[in-house]
């Protein structure tokens, strides 16, 4: 097994992105650091490296643990890095502030009942 990959191909492998082509462009838009710089898509990633990964609104902070040389399974893929407890609380976080804004009465899209029909009708009559 080699010590090295190239980025792009390394974050299609750990399933950070669904194909090559996304991760590269990801990397060439600056979302992608190795190691606090800016990456490029040819750039090798070695292990123990420190990759840090803008998926917006999400960010990741990585260690690099193993490199596959093709794409593997969600648990195996898994194993390849370790986030950061600091990156893992802030998404956690991140995704509970945005589930919350999200809170919206789900009656208000579905059909009225005869109830609130008939006392929307007395509204409009103003009865």
């Amino acid at each position: 097994m080699s010590d090295q990959q190239r980025i792009d191909k390394w974050l299609w492998c750990a399933r950070f992105y669904k194909t090559r082509t996304l991760a590269a462009d990801a990397i060439k838009n600056g979302r992608v650091m190795i190691n606090g710089q800016r990456a490029k898509p040819a750039r090798d990633v070695r292990i123990e490296d420190s990759i840090s990964i803008e998926k917006p609104p999400y960010f990741h902070l990585i260690t690099v643990l193993g490199i596959a040389t093709q794409r593997v399974s969600a648990p195996k893929a898994a194993e390849l890095y370790l986030e950061s407890p600091q990156s893992i609380e802030a998404r956690e976080e991140l995704a509970a502030k945005i589930k919350a804004s999200r809170v919206v009465d789900e009656r208000r899209f579905s059909k009225l009942t005869k109830k609130e029909r008939r006392d929307r009708e007395k509204l409009k009559r103003g009865l």
